[in-house]
């Protein structure tokens, strides 16, 4: 039965609960507190997260941020990290991400698709930092692979990370986002709009990556968590949130 393994010295009494600081990239938003009820269920652990662009999160680990693990959108932050030697091992793939065009269903792109982004009446279209955020440099790759990048830069609103961008979509500061599946699979997303893929093979794949940190007081019950996140019963549950198991 899914999520019902415990792990190992996770195992939490009621006498000592156990907490685990999460950095976590900010497409993890919509999903991480459902895996971390699942995971403080099955073993008594509880969850604490802070959410940012990987880029930003980096900089704040380096600067001393206490924090037990890192969940990255991609694998580069994650081994800057390692290089610094500011890891407790090398880094492990997670998860894999998915880039999808979002836009409110009463935008004037509707209905969506990336030729309705020419369209004059779209006039401001948000897409993250490609500098900060791993969703943002793959809807950069992907709009110059598909020869859009010219044409549609002067419309652009630069989000800080792949969440504020969404939110500028959502709430109408923009008519359109470039955002990760993961957050216009939620619920909310959902029923306020609606998404188009973008073609897989425009971008470069999007690994996400974890890492335990050198920093952490609780190294063993850090590592637990990775296990469990790269178990085959939570991978196969990746699609219900919007990622794919990783490669």
């Amino acid at each position: 039965m899914l999520f019902a393994n415990t792990v190992g010295s996770a195992q939490a009494t009621a006498t000592s609960p156990k907490v685990l600081h999460v950095a976590a990239a900010a497409d993890l938003q919509p999903v991480l507190p459902a895996l971390a009820d699942a995971y403080q269920r099955a073993t008594g652990v509880r969850i604490v997260a802070s959410f940012g662009s990987s880029a930003t999160l980096t900089q704040q680990i380096t600067n001393g941020d206490p924090q037990d693990i890192f969940l990255s959108a991609d694998m580069a932050h994650p081994q800057m990290l390692a290089d610094a030697k500011l890891t407790d091992g090398a880094p492990v793939s997670y998860a894999t991400g998915k880039l999808v065009l979002w836009a409110r269903k009463d935008s004037p792109a509707q209905p969506l698709s990336l030729a309705s982004l020419t369209n004059a009446r779209v006039t401001r279209i948000a897409v993250a930092n490609d500098a900060h955020a791993p969703y943002g440099l793959a809807a950069t790759q992907a709009l110059r692979s598909l020869g859009l990048s010219e044409q549609l830069k002067p419309k652009f609103v630069i989000g800080e990370n792949i969440a504020q961008t969404a939110q500028l979509a959502e709430s109408g500061n923009a008519q359109a986002a470039f955002i990760s599946l993961t957050i216009a699979s939620s619920e909310h997303f959902k029923v306020v709009g609606n998404f188009v893929p973008i073609a897989a093979s425009t971008y470069q794949p999007i690994h996400q990556g974890a890492v335990v940190l050198r920093s952490s007081s609780q190294k063993q019950l850090a590592h637990d968590f990775l296990r469990w996140l790269t178990s085959p019963a939570v991978q196969a549950s990746f699609k219900n949130y919007g990622l794919e198991p990783a490669s």
